[in-house]
């Protein structure tokens, strides 16, 4: 076995393909590929080479795995492997309401007065030849090696043929022509695949064997095709063409859908890496065979730096600066959240909503997954500096996603360790001495999880090796730094935020925004500076907009969680915590301020479920416990009373804070006896509900604690409270 050689991987090569990051262990150069039902674009502007400062920091470590489709997260149904000779078209033809001019755009070839439409002839508006005839038959002969046997689809780029390969084992092939071969652009098109596709290797990339010519039946011109392997399955357009009782379209399972985007990203990612854009994703562009996805149509394939050849798009997933600025790898991103959208709720992506997205009052699945409509939105984000910079990123924030998804279906946590941040670093709010109250605004701060160090960064062994509780000698520490740095800077940062040193943070914060190593660890590091100075408002609205640009981080939920919870936004804390611990039990933070808000709501079923759901494996079991039993206790009633003495008796707490607590319940226990009766025969830390026996109880309790006292007059308070409570008797 191999290691792979690419930065950042370390995966095996196995079957001549990486089992991490998918990719070939050789760096390949071009590509290209299949038809679909696209438009011609104008040249554009130089394309993007990358995400602005604006946008998110790309996550550098971040790998695509490739192994089975649904990632391990989500069973995807397999599609049987198609027959071929059932897959070609008895009559091919292009519907009429599908024939539009090559150069122009406007409608050719309609009938008219009951007669049928010409399939040739030329543009009324412009006076370009259009032909919709196949230009193959069964029985042809392609170079001498192809024979045809039939048509299998037809696109914007050209018909799509069976045929089978005389000269390899009679194995089934896939001819791609083009449906006017009087369109000069068109021909180019096909002679930059030519170019492009014999070198493209990757598994979810169909394969290109070869590029042939043959004359064409009525000018005897030489027509090109392309010459690639037959993938048999269904197209994602098929599997989205279920329509339920009502004739309604039914669209896929949002995990099934994000699914698939996951598996395709790392093909996308990798035409990137060899500086080609798709520049024509969609539903039509994938098929899955069995439990395999694959990219059948790279026609309209271009090079990152092309700005003269003419581009193709497909309304309803084309990014709006097509036109004007030509495609780029934000574009191809924005074509993929656009595909996702199409996939899994329906809406009226080619007219009202052409660029952008419904709101989620008409869209229930976007309310009900937040962070999937976040998604959405940073990858089809009217400015292209503010979307996903890259594949490798935007696949990283969709795994996020689909484990919040799926999670949130079926109950099951999916954990995963996170490339962009690390783990929290303290559980805030678990201490059983400060419940319920809200944790200290600066303890959060320190708590909450810190953005990695870029391992490519100068200081990243100095960094790595700086581990100082304190962050006033931190100060120190970083600012003696042996050398200077973008992350240096930021840790410095973060420490003067952590020793309270909040206006020279700022500053330097705006320093930093000024270089080229910005990026949106500023509006992080913005949100910690506000939280700790209290500007909970400035706190919310900074790890909002992290929460926008990382949807699929835990990290993000959980700060805005804890934000929106010192700011007494409770309900809207409450459903952030719960997001994060669902997905995460990597985060008790979460399951305690998940308890904390409930308890704030009056949701006291609620609050004890939470605190319940921390498992006895966690170090903080304990408190958990605590917490759940502080929730009944807040519930009053009888029954959480009752149940609060059961779990207090089950607790291991040393005798003083068991006896404490106890006091606790006794004393909520009498202020209920004496509110309303309460049924015969229940007992509460084994006393009935009656004034007496409490009173008993607790005299207990307190002498109790007078014993276990080291001080003279704790031991006198405690003394005379238990005199106090004592019940009144005649000796």
């Amino acid at each position: 076995m191999t290691t792979c050689m690419r930065p950042g991987c370390g995966g095996t090569i196995l079957d001549g393909f990486c089992d991490e990051c998918g990719l070939a262990p050789a760096a390949v150069t071009h590509s290209g590929t299949l038809a679909g039902s696209s438009a011609r674009t104008g040249s554009g502007r130089q394309s993007r080479r990358g995400s602005s400062r604006s946008s998110s920091r790309s996550t550098r470590t971040a790998r695509s795995s490739r192994g089975r489709l649904g990632a391990g997260l989500v069973s995807i149904p397999q599609v049987p492997y198609r027959d071929p000779s059932t897959a070609v078209l008895a009559d091919p033809r292009v519907p009429e309401h599908e024939r539009f001019c090559s150069n122009c755009g406007q409608q050719v070839g309609r009938g008219r007065d009951g007669a049928p439409g010409r399939t040739e002839g030329f543009c009324r508006n412009c006076g370009t030849a259009y032909s919709f005839t196949p230009k193959l038959v069964p029985g042809d002969l392609v170079a001498g090696q192809y024979e045809v046997l039939g048509c299998l689809a037809h696109g914007g780029l050209g018909w799509i043929y069976l045929a089978r390969d005389r000269n390899v084992s009679d194995r089934w092939v896939v001819l791609k022509g083009l449906l006017d071969t009087g369109d000069a652009d068109a021909m180019a098109a096909a002679v930059a695949e030519r170019q492009f596709l014999a070198s493209v290797e990757h598994p979810n990339i169909v394969k290109i064997f070869n590029f042939v010519k043959h004359p064409d039946p009525l000018t005897h011109e030489p027509v090109g095709y392309i010459v690639m392997e037959y993938v048999g399955g269904a197209s994602l357009k098929e599997l989205r063409s279920q329509r339920d009782s009502y004739g309604n379209l039914q669209p896929m399972p949002l995990a099934q859908g994000l699914a698939y985007i996951l598996e395709i990203l790392p093909a996308l990612g990798y035409l990137h890496g060899m500086g080609l854009l798709y520049c024509d994703f969609k539903p039509d562009n994938m098929i899955q065979t069995e439990e395999q996805l694959k990219l059948i149509d790279l026609g309209a394939v271009r090079h990152l730096d092309d700005e003269d050849s003419a581009g193709f798009k497909t309304d309803g997933y084309c990014a709006p600066e097509l036109e004007d600025e030509g495609a780029s790898v934000e574009s191809d991103l924005f074509t993929v959240a656009r595909t996702l959208a199409v996939l899994t709720f329906n809406f009226d992506y080619r007219g009202a909503y052409r660029y952008t997205l419904p709101p989620a009052t008409e869209v229930p699945l976007l309310a009900q997954f937040p962070s999937f409509r976040r998604l959405l939105e940073r990858a089809t984000a009217a400015d292209p500096n503010e979307r996903f910079g890259s594949a490798s990123e935007m696949a990283e924030q969709v795994t996020g996603v689909l484990r919040e998804v799926v999670a949130a279906q079926d109950g099951q946590p999916r954990p995963a360790l996170s490339t962009v941040f690390s783990g929290e670093r303290a559980a805030f709010g678990s201490n059983p001495e400060q419940w319920p109250a809200t944790p200290d605004p600066a303890a959060i701060a320190a708590a909450l999880p810190v953005p990695m160090v870029d391992p490519t960064d100068p200081a990243a062994g100095f960094l790595a090796t700086t581990s100082i509780g304190d962050p006033v000698r931190l100060v120190a520490a970083l600012e003696a730094a042996p050398v200077s740095s973008p992350e240096v800077t930021l840790a410095l940062i973060r420490a003067r935020i952590e020793a309270g040193d909040i206006d020279t943070a700022l500053g330097e914060l705006a320093e930093w925004e000024k270089s080229e190593d910005a990026d949106w660890r500023i509006t992080w590091y913005r949100g910690l500076a506000a939280l700790v100075r209290r500007d909970f408002t400035a706190a919310c609205d900074a790890f909002d907009t992290v929460y926008g640009m990382l949807p699929g981080e835990s990290a993000s939920k959980l700060a805005l969680a804890a934000a929106r919870e010192c700011a007494g936004e409770h309900d809207a804390a409450s459903r952030l915590y719960l997001r994060v611990w669902r997905t995460d039990h990597g985060f008790p933070s979460a399951a305690f301020g998940l308890a904390r808000t409930r308890l704030q709501e009056r949701d006291i079923d609620g609050a004890i479920a939470a605190a319940e759901s921390v498992p006895s494996s966690s170090s903080h079991y304990t408190a958990a416990q605590l917490a759940a039993f502080g929730a009944q206790l807040a519930g009053g009633s009888e029954r959480y009373l009752v149940a609060a003495g059961t779990r207090l008796e089950a607790l291991p707490l040393d005798p003083e804070h068991k006896a404490w607590r106890g006091i606790a319940v006794l004393d909520a226990a009498r202020a209920l006896a004496a509110a309303r009766s309460v049924e015969p025969g229940t007992t509460v830390l084994g006393c009935r509900f009656t004034d007496d026996e409490l009173r008993r109880a607790l005299e207990f309790r307190y002498r109790e604690l007078a014993r276990l006292s080291s001080s003279k007059l704790a031991r006198r308070d405690l003394v005379n409270r238990a005199n106090a409570i004592r019940p009144v008797s005649w000796v």
